[in-house]
This record gives structure tokens, C-alpha cells and sequence, in this order.
């Protein structure tokens, strides 16, 4: 890791561990090269997710067919006033996606509007709040005005989006385990910062590897580049997913 840091581990072992755990981002401006990935690792069992770089080439047409073949994560972290969102949440939650976020930043009143905004729906999405982007390390957070930690942060964070009915809450990996501490129940974590031993962090700041998230008590787990710039796609998944199932052996 480039700050040395590891989440802690976890108590005990988490069974179960299942593909679609695992969502791949589809990193990419060119919406055939999206397609063809989807088609290769479908099978697999994964999900993927749309962030601002695939909707913008591809737009809604793009998203209603992904969500229609496969489980599709909206990446768009809406901000804006609480009216605003609303609108812009029921509009994604119409295409038919299994998840999408709003930025916790945004507040108690735009987060609430938020949650609103799906309730009622007949496939409701899950909706997650975006705490503290994983690109940002301490340092960072102090120059735009947030002192103490990036985990103190997401917690309270995190914290604020449980209070205003949200499903969870997207956080790094070294913050998986005190949001797990701090707020009980079904309140799940989504997790991009997702690198191996050795692989390149990228503009990654906190990160850790697959087993590092699950032993730690992470839901779901992101992963673009490592997959999407990989010589094999297909088998650097299949090593993804082998490194959150040695939870299930205890090693």
C-alpha cells in the first residue's frame, strides 16, 4: 500500500462468499469495448458497474441494456440541492439498476430526498452514499477543509446516511472494519480501491487486496483497472475471485 497502512482483520470466518460480490468496473469511453467485456465475464456471475466515463459515451440507452443483461452498479455520486437529486435518482432508478450513489457531502436534507425518491419504486435500487473518495488521503482532506482522519470522516458520514434510511455507504478498504464497528445491522460497504500484491495503486491512495476487504467484513468489492487494462481479463478476475473465497478456509 503507498501509505503503508492494512485494514485489520476481521473476527471469525464469512461463508458464503458469492461472485457477485464482486463488481467490475467498466472503465472505458467506447461502449462496444463495455459490451465485450460483460459478455466475457458474465458467465462468471459477476456484477459491473457504469461510472461517469461509460455513461457519458453511451448514456441511458447504454444502461437499461447492461441492467437488463447483468446487475448494474450506476456510479454517477450525485451532489447537488436535495431537489435536484430527487429527480436525478428516480431518473436512474427508471433504467432499471441494482445500485447507484449520492455524496454523503451533499447533507441531511439532499440525502433524505434521495432516499424518498425511491421508496415506492417497484424495483427499488439500493442506494448508497459515497463517504470519502479513495483517491484522498489525509493530507488532502485537510486541504479542502476537513481536518482529522479520512476514517473519522466516513464514519460519521456513514453514520449520517444509516440515520437518513440509505442502504450503505461506498468507503475504502481501510475503513470497511470501523464502519462495520460503528453502525450494526444490514448497512452494507462497497469498496473500490481493490489491488493486489505488487499491482500498481494508480491514483489509488487507500487500498487494500480482495481477502484484506472480506476478512475486514466487506459486502462488495469494485475493481476497474486491475480487470479492464489486464492482458486477460478473464483470468485476472478469476484470480480476484479466488483471493476473497480464502476467507472461507481461513488463511
Amino acid at each position: 500500500m503507498t501509505d503503508n497502512k492494512k485494514p485489520k482483520t476481521g473476527s471469525g470466518r464469512r461463508a458464503g462468499i458469492s461472485s457477485k460480490q464482486l463488481i467490475i468496473g467498466l472503465d472505458y469511453s467506447e461502449p462496444g469495448q463495455a459490451g465485450e467485456l460483460v459478455d466475457l465475464l458474465a458467465p462468471l456471475g459477476v456484477s459491473f458497474k457504469v461510472g461517469l466515463e461509460l455513461f457519458l459515451a453511451g448514456g441511458p440507452p447504454l444502461v437499461k441494456k447492461l441492467a437488463g443483461e447483468s446487475r448494474v452498479f450506476l456510479d454517477l455520486k450525485f451532489h447537488d440541492i436535495p431537489n435536484t437529486v430527487a429527480a436525478a435518482v428516480r431518473s436512474a432508478a427508471s433504467h432499471g439498476v441494482w445500485m447507484l450513489n449520492v455524496h454523503a457531502a451533499g447533507g441531511r436534507k439532499m440525502l433524505t430526498a434521495a432516499r424518498e425518491a425511491v421508496e415506492g419504486l417497484p424495483h427499488k435500487p439500493l442506494l448508497l452514499a459515497v463517504t470519502v473518495l479513495t483517491s484522498m488521503d489525509d493530507r488532502e482532506m485537510a486541504e479542502t477543509g476537513c481536518p482529522g482522519s479520512a476514517a473519522d470522516r466516513v464514519v460519521r458520514l456513514a453514520g449520517l446516511s444509516r440515520d437518513c434510511g440509505l442502504d450503505g455507504v461506498v468507503c475504502s478498504p481501510l475503513e470497511v472494519e470501523p464502519v462495520k464497528k460503528n453502525i450494526k445491522g444490514s448497512f452494507i460497504t462497497v469498496t473500490p480501491g481493490i489491488r493486489g500484491p505488487g499491482e500498481d495503486p494508480g491514483d489509488q491512495s487507500r487500498i487494500a487486496s480482495p481477502a484484506q476487504v472480506i476478512r475486514a467484513g466487506g459486502d462488495y468489492l469494485v475493481v476497474g483497472r486491475p480487470v479492464t487494462r489486464a492482458p486477460d481479463p478473464l483470468e485476472a478476475v478469476r484470480n480476484i475471485l479466488a483471493d476473497m473465497a480464502i476467507d472461507r478456509y481461513g488463511c
